[in-house]
């Protein structure tokens, strides 16, 4: 009865921090602010983030895996980033759509994005879903890829990767 009731609390506090956390990580993590000018005392926006957020760690993973891949490529990094936040089946899943599709599953893309932003999408049954945009191309040209990620609640790790069909 208790196990029950640590679920319903760190699913609880997963769903209160997404809900508190991702309008402003959301709305700031895509781009760094251009520094303010010498004597000017705007604030910069902070970022911050919850270790028991379902939807930090999904905006962690994939703040650290487009550094790790446009830094270095697919290499060493990449793949430890996909063995600490991914679970086994779904790296094996990725490795078979990767070879089907000639492309990174994770990005559902050949080339990495230059911007992402996560929102929190809904939870139940153990599992929260978020909503994953990934900007490609120019400024001035932007184009997006959606993504619906799963992820375990009790784990927090990412068990499903799919394009979004609802954007």
């Amino acid at each position: 009865m208790s196990g029950n009731r640590s679920v319903r609390r760190v699913a609880l506090a997963a769903a209160l921090s997404a809900l508190a956390v991702t309008a402003p990580a959301g709305a700031g993590a895509a781009a760094a602010p251009a520094p303010a000018p010498a004597g000017d005392q705007a604030e910069v926006p902070a970022r911050s983030g919850s270790t028991e957020s379902a939807v930090d760690r999904v905006a962690n993973f994939y703040g650290s895996y487009l550094d790790a891949v446009r830094d270095q490529g697919r290499g060493t990094l990449a793949e430890a980033l996909r063995a600490h936040y991914l679970t086994p089946e779904l790296r094996a899943h990725l490795a078979n759509w990767e070879r089907r599709e000639h492309a990174d599953g994770v990005l559902r893309a050949q080339d990495a994005p230059r911007a992402w932003r996560v929102t929190y999408n809904d939870s139940a049954m153990g599992r929260a879903w978020t909503r994953v945009r990934l900007t490609f191309g120019s400024a001035e040209h932007p184009r997006h890829t959606h993504l619906l990620v799963t992820c375990d609640l009790n784990t927090l790790r990412i068990t499903d990767i799919q394009p979004d069909t609802g954007k």
